[in-house]
């Protein structure tokens, strides 16, 4: 028997008997046949399966003013959203791994709340949904948001899964007579199911041992083990039911490896009862109301072997490479968004990805939304009195005004400040150069401007203006000849001019320092380390000044502090990279543009641009004749 698809056969069926208490699953699977057939089971299990459109808006979801029937009626009519569900129902999502942001939370709010509120205008309807989310993304690819994720108790990789195997006996018997059964009679048998509060305590206990600290996946877990049990058609929860609601919901959710501290763990011993002589009752007993005893802590032992019984089962399903990398990871990968790197959001009135209207007025570049006017009109007409002579047919006041809002991306332009000097040249400006052609590749796929400059003798030189051709770049890269002094704070002061000059057309910069941070060159073109280092250092504490990101690639043999003293003051993510070739440093700047910790030796530091200057910081530098 296959026992992941066997468990992934009782999940659907589970969702069918309560889609509304499960809240779903996230179906992590590409197309492919034993995705297919899973979604072909769900379906006849649950014939009222609905498919949910990710590009829907919130007035489609939600419900809101027909103005259609609105008009033709003379009176204020209402329509249902999809999200108004009066009977237990699945709504499948396609792409979830694509679903907005804000079209996810409106998802999340309704899952938790178990209501649709569609405005001030309607009142709260209850709503029974649970929801299937497909989940289509690659391994390198962002997966469904994580607020979605986290509110959905049932989790189901599919990726690596076959059909060898098939299911057990009992599952297909299950399967065969499951839509002839009474649904609601079940989801009230489970719900009614008694449990021990030892149980309850094991199932915490085993989510801590796996790092899942989320108090929605053990809720989850208990309710699905009660649908398991009814399903079986048992009037007690057994381990067979714990362990399949364990490895599909808390395996999935395991961030940790437990140890041999958490599996052993046990309760505290309870404290002996007090000895002492009992005080002699009071002579009237009828007026004293003497509390309760306290119900007694159920045995460690129970206990102990209720969690190991839990954990064993969660730790079934997982292969051994997925054992590994929990082990040797201690915190989670991010998930959800914040991987790309497509610039910033900033609103606009003109161009870009639509958003809801909002109410304003029509003026600056604002225009007016028609059917929003018209939707927050209509409702308030009968206390809008028009004049007899009037031909108007509605009135419409400034405050029903809304204007068309749009989300515009602003385009990345990353520029390259690469330390050619007779240091660097020592060192590794070979791989410096292979590193930087690398990132070029990267940004030209997505479409994203770069800019090179050189530094080295007494001026930064602006090898290749801000461009988008690839080309060009790489030209410009190998021309490049090293040898000669350090003029870091050059090379920081034209960075800071290019980045200003691109933040002024509406582009995100970022920079990419690669230098062994020893500047000996100061902002004059003289000579001197301590003159050169303060310049440095007061360039640097201007660009943290205008918030810009940037990351700082010490490319010395090994972590060199003034690099690490420069990179904090700018605000830079610090990457010291010994003994790393140009793989390696492309591969530390992914990471840190990702998001992502890179791995061993490569040590990232926190970004420090939102902390405010250091004591006694020098004036903060002015572009000459700009902002």
């Amino acid at each position: 028997m296959n026992l992941a698809w066997d468990d992934a056969l009782w999940a659907a069926a589970a969702l069918c008997v309560d889609p509304t208490g499960l809240r779903g699953v996230w179906l992590r699977a590409p197309h492919g046949p034993v995705r297919d057939e899973w979604l072909t089971l769900l379906s006849s299990l649950h014939p009222a399966l609905r498919r949910l459109p990710g590009h829907a808006d919130s007035e489609r979801l939600l419900g809101g003013l027909d103005l259609g029937a609105t008009l033709h009626a003379g009176r204020a009519v209402y329509q249902p959203g999809v999200l108004t569900q009066p009977t237990p129902t699945l709504l499948l999502l396609p792409m979830a791994e694509r679903l907005p942001d804000d079209t996810a939370a409106i998802l999340g709010q309704v899952l938790d709340m178990g209501q649709v509120n569609a405005g001030r205008h309607q009142a709260a309807q209850d709503t029974f949904i649970g929801l299937v989310a497909l989940d289509e993304s690659l391994e390198d690819e962002p997966p469904m948001a994580g607020g979605l994720q986290e509110r959905l108790g049932i989790w189901l990789d599919l990726r690596h899964m076959g059909r060898a195997g098939g299911e057990d006996e009992h599952t297909r018997w299950l399967l065969d007579n499951l839509p002839s059964m009474d649904l609601s009679a079940l989801r009230e048998h489970a719900l009614n199911m008694p449990l021990d509060d030892v149980v309850l305590r094991a199932v915490c206990q085993t989510a801590e041992a796996l790092g899942v600290h989320s108090l929605r996946a053990a809720l989850a877990t208990v309710r699905l083990a009660r649908l398991l049990a009814a399903l079986r058609g048992s009037d007690q929860v057994q381990d067979e039911d714990w362990g399949r609601a364990a490895r599909l919901v808390l395996t999935p959710r395991a961030t940790r490896v437990p140890t041999p501290d958490d599996q052993q763990a046990a309760p505290p011993e309870p404290e002996p009862p007090n000895e002492s002589p009992p005080e002699e009752p009071p002579a009237d007993d009828a007026l004293q109301h003497t509390p309760p005893d306290p119900l007694p802590d159920p045995p460690a032992s129970e206990l102990q072997e209720m969690a190991e019984v839990l954990l064993e089962a969660a730790l079934a399903s997982l292969p051994a490479d997925v054992l590994a990398q929990l082990a040797q990871a201690n915190t989670p990968a991010p998930s959800g968004r914040g991987q790309g790197r497509s610039g910033t959001r900033k609103p606009s009135f003109l161009r870009g990805t639509p958003m809801p209207p909002r109410p304003g007025n029509p003026r600056q570049g604002a225009r007016l939304h028609i059917l929003a006017t018209l939707n927050a009109a209509v409702p308030r007409q009968k206390l809008r009195r028009l004049p007899s002579h009037s031909r108007a047919k509605l009135a419409i006041r400034t405050e029903d005004f809304h204007v068309h809002r749009y989300a515009e991306h602003s385009p990345t332009c990353l520029i390259f400040a690469i330390d050619a000097s007779g240091s660097a040249a020592l060192h590794r400006l070979a791989e410096a150069k292979g590193a930087v052609e690398l990132l070029l590749t990267q940004s030209y796929a997505r479409r994203d401007q770069v800019c090179v400059i050189g530094f080295r003798g007494t001026q930064a030189e602006v090898l290749l203006p801000p461009t988008k051709s690839l080309v060009r770049a790489k030209r410009s890269l190998s021309g490049l000849p090293g040898g000669g002094g350090t003029p870091l704070a050059r090379a920081i002061e034209q960075s800071l001019q290019v980045a200003l000059a691109e933040k002024r057309l509406g582009h995100t910069p970022s920079l990419v320092m690669l230098s062994d941070g020893r500047p000996n060159v100061t902002l004059q073109g003289q000579g001197g380390r301590a003159q050169a280092l303060e310049d440095a250092l007061t360039l640097a504490r201007a660009w943290r000044s205008h918030h810009l990101s940037a990351i700082w690639l010490d490319t010395s043999a090994r972590p060199e502090p003034q690099a690490q003293q420069l990179a904090l003051a700018m605000g830079a993510r610090y990457v010291p990279l010994p003994m790393a070739n140009s793989n390696r440093m492309a591969q530390a700047v992914q990471a840190v543009q990702s998001g992502k910790t890179p791995a061993a030796p490569v040590a990232v530091t926190r970004p420090l641009w939102q902390s405010p200057p250091p004591a006694g910081a020098a004036p903060v530098w002015r572009q000459p004749g700009g902002a």
